[in-house]
């Protein structure tokens, strides 16, 4: 209804025309009068000008504003998105007294948008370039009382009085965006824009990329260009808490100057020399080459005044040497030696430069920089810190965390504009402080060579310091090492190599944890992704948990079980290498109640087969005969087709093959699927696997946990609900409902049979795997019939693990180490 009023409008506005007989110094347009081809507004001292026009070679035509002596410098284009492809007949003209409108024989070509009706509508070019819609009777020189602005609507020039903001409470922002070709004014691919990532900053996106940023707001100006001169660029800043708002420069009369994003992406800021009619550019942004976005690559520094302008920071190495040599710096620089985070570590300040940007980081505007460094010490993941601003001595703490990205020299850059690196306490001792005076240069050509000795360990570079008495590793702990090593009959990868590969154990490749430690998905190259199981320092398990699991899953090979690539072993680090399974784990789908429906009954029953596969592959098939030990629904990982592989194998124990049973003091697994004999007496076999099997295809078809199941008052397991069910007949109650419209009844009922025969109280009641194999897959078999389960009820309180659409089989909870008492 709105739009057909507004067409009517404009007809009858159209019907009843004047045109304006324009003269110099008509600035204003008035209700029933039009603006056609060839002719202009003009602001009151000749400024700007305002009309249609056709940019470079093209024969399109465009509502623009451009300076009056420099009519080749258009500044706002109206209709930058619906080009006029035939200006015969086209108009710009009032309509109802409520919008501005660009039409052509009557259709509708462009309209602004309004706010307001106005009772007596004029449009007016200001001679800031501003074209204005207002209501003359409450016209002012406040904008409040202006209905629409050309300001409010940027497009490639940024002019004095016209604000850039990011108001992300208000839902405000305005910004330029580049032409995309010098005779297309359409949007371009380029954006020139404030970003409040932490401080402020400006940037140039291509698309959602950066190309270049000016570095934060140190409090008196952008860390990563030089301090503008207050005669030539002196904006007025509007800040909330620690975010920049919105950036204008005051319009002054006396001097013209503009800020353009270029076609190309570059950023031009012109000043005009009015006795010439010329414009000069007083800066551009990217100031020279060494200004792209993360030019030298993660933890690399540009040096501007150097030969090679890449280096990698203190404590690090390039990560492709061989790109590094060839001027490619895009893959950056890694860590040589790991961190140390329990106190071994220390800092390198880093003066005079722009700050890395902000992607991982943590604020606080109060703190001093010695309470800063405490903070980032107290923190294993904090990579360098640094005063956020300048003023006043240096103020506030800002802590990087994960690489640092963009980081160059500032010729000229205040003195507190430095950030101090995290490294390994042997890069501190490296590092020659500055002398000070004559004196202490000559004693530092006095002092004796402390580097004596360089070699690699696993593909660590490592230095011994004998003066300053820092021993990193002695040639018996590196024999030990390298001898840990080849017994794991495993290949080894080298710490740089997972290092580059989860981009330093950033959080964002955390994909989740569990008793061993972290959890990272890493890229050794675009066609092989890895999971990388880092032994926490906390962890209950250590080496043996760490060698078993290697020495037991390189020697196995199966569809159904996850592959070991290798292992690391450096000083204190131990990591497992997996193939990485972009599913997750199974619990992550049966328990999740949006990702369950994934998983249909078909889905389920090949799930369920293939984990009694691997489990056969185990106990009959392989060279070993594997005791898995914490078979469990969050230890079943799943590939890109939800095929089952089962996994973690810290707990597995080998058995000869004339062996049946053996016992341990020391139980470890997870209640809710440890067999009665195991849990109470520490008795484990074949049959203590079986038991788990049985727990984990309950709950694929229930979708329900045993753990903290509650059903009623009289169960108080899966298994319990699952055997009175049983009894009553009423089997396939115990389905997921999700299952209703897939599920095969003979499937199901069969599957629930073998679980329970599975969970059976005594282990030699249970069957052996190729019997559950034979059963699961035989349709029509005589099956056992089921007697009372083994009810465990859990003597410890420990929290039950809800799994969400972004959990992993890897959170704590999913390897549980408990020690009870054989009795």
């Amino acid at each position: 209804m709105e739009n057909f009023q507004l067409v009517t409008t404009l007809c009858a506005l159209l019907l009843s025309t004047t045109f304006l007989e324009f003269s110099v110094g008509v600035d204003t347009l008035f209700p029933h009068q039009t603006i056609g081809t060839g002719q202009t507004l003009i602001s009151q001292n000749q400024m700007f000008e305002m009309g249609f026009f056709s940019p470079g070679t093209s024969t399109n035509s465009f509502l623009g504003i451009w300076y009056k002596n420099t009519p080749d410098v258009v500044v706002w284009v109206a209709n930058r998105n619906n080009p006029i492809t035939d200006s015969h007949g086209v108009l710009l003209g009032i309509a109802g007294n409520r919008t501005l409108v660009i039409s052509r024989n009557g259709s509708i070509i462009w309209s602004a948008d309004s706010l307001g009706v106005a009772t007596n509508p004029v449009l007016r070019l200001l001679d800031t370039g501003n074209l204005v819609f207002a209501d003359k009777e409450s016209e002012s020189s406040s904008q409040d009382y202006y209905i629409w602005q050309s300001f409010d609507y940027p497009t490639d020039t940024w002019l004095p009085g016209m604000k850039m903001i990011d108001d992300a409470d208000a839902g405000v922002e305005k910004y330029l965006t580049s032409w995309k070709d010098w005779d297309d004014p359409s949007p371009g691919n380029f954006i020139f824009r404030i970003v409040n990532q932490g401080l402020p900053e400006f940037v140039v996106l291509r698309g959602t990329m950066k190309m270049y940023r000016t570095g934060n707001w140190n409090g008196l100006y952008f860390n990563g260009i030089p301090r503008f001169p207050d005669a030539i660029f002196d904006p007025d800043m509007l800040f909330k808490e620690e975010r920049l708002i919105s950036m204008v420069e005051p319009y002054d009369s006396s001097i013209f100057k503009r800020v353009k994003i270029e076609k190309s992406g570059i950023t031009h800021l012109y000043v005009m020399n009015a006795r010439k009619d010329k414009w000069n550019i007083a800066s551009v942004y990217p100031r020279d080459p060494w200004d792209e976005y993360s030019l030298c690559g993660p933890n690399g520094i540009c040096r501007i005044d150097r030969a090679t302008r890449c280096e990698c920071f203190t404590g690090f190495a390039p990560k492709f040497q061989e790109d590094w040599d060839l001027q490619d710096w895009s893959e950056g620089c890694i860590r040589i030696r790991p961190l140390n985070c329990e106190g071994g570590d220390g800092f390198v300040e880093v003066r005079g430069v722009k700050y890395p940007d902000m992607l991982q980081f943590w604020l606080n505007s109060s703190m001093s920089l010695s309470e800063c460094k405490a903070e980032c010490l107290r923190n294993c993941n904090c990579t360098a810190y640094a005063n956020p601003y300048i003023t006043n001595g240096g103020s506030g703490c800002l802590i990087w965390f994960g690489n640092l990205i963009d980081t160059r020299d500032v010729i000229g850059a205040d003195i507190k504009q430095n950030i101090y690196l995290r490294v390994s306490a042997s890069e501190v001792s490296e590092i020659v402080p500055e002398s000070n005076s004559d004196l202490d240069k000559e004693k530092e050509k006095k002092r004796p060579i402390k580097l004596i000795l360089i070699s690699m360990v696993s593909g660590v570079l490592v230095s011994v310091f004998i003066n300053r008495g820092i021993l990193l590793m002695t040639r018996r702990k590196r024999r030990a090492a390298q001898k840990k090593t080849e017994d794991l009959e495993s290949p080894v990868f080298k710490w740089a190599t997972i290092v580059a590969a989860t981009n330093n154990f950033s959080r964002e490749n955390m994909v989740g944890e569990g008793g061993f430690g972290p959890v990272y998905r890493g890229t050794l190259s675009a066609e092989e992704e890895i999971a990388v199981k880092r032994l926490s320092r906390t962890s209950r398990q250590g080496l043996e948990e760490f060698k078993n699991e290697v020495i037991l899953i390189a020697k196995l090979q199966h569809r159904n079980l996850v592959r070991l690539l290798g292992c690391c072993i450096e000083g204190d680090e131990r990591m497992l290498i997996y193939e990485y399974l972009p599913n997750k784990s199974l619990d992550c789908f049966v328990f999740d109640q949006n990702r369950r429906t994934l998983l249909t009954w078909p889905k389920r029953f090949d799930i369920i087969m293939g984990i009694a596969r691997g489990l056969l592959y185990l106990h009959h098939d392989s060279r070993l005969k594997i005791i898995h030990r914490d078979l469990k629904t969050s230890n079943i990982l799943l590939d890109e087709n939800l095929n089952p592989k089962i996994s973690d194998f810290g707990l597995a124990r080998t058995f000869r093959e004339d062996q049946f049973v053996a016992k341990t003091k020391r139980v470890a697994g997870t209640f809710g699927y440890m067999a009665p004999e195991y849990a109470i007496h520490g008795k484990f076999s074949v049959k203590s696997d079986i038991f788990s099997m049985g727990v984990v295809l309950l709950e694929i078809v229930s979708g329900k946990k045993n753990r903290g199941f509650n059903h009623c008052t009289h169960c108080r397991s899966l298994l319990e609900h699952a055997w009175l069910l049983w009894k009553e007949n009423k089997i396939l109650e115990l389905m997921d409902e999700c299952l209703n419209d897939t599920f095969v009844e003979s499937e199901v009922k069969r599957c629930v049979q073998v679980g329970l025969l599975c969970v059976q109280k005594y282990a030699e009641d249970r069957p052996v795997m190729s019997s559950v194999l034979f059963m699961l897959g035989t349709e029509g078999a005589v099956l056992p019939e089921p007697k009372e389960p083994g009810f465990l009820i859990e003597r410890s309180s420990s929290t039950v693990r809800s799994c969400t659409a972004a959990s992993t089989n890897y959170e704590k909870e999913t390897m549980s180490i408990t020690d009870l008492e054989a009795r």
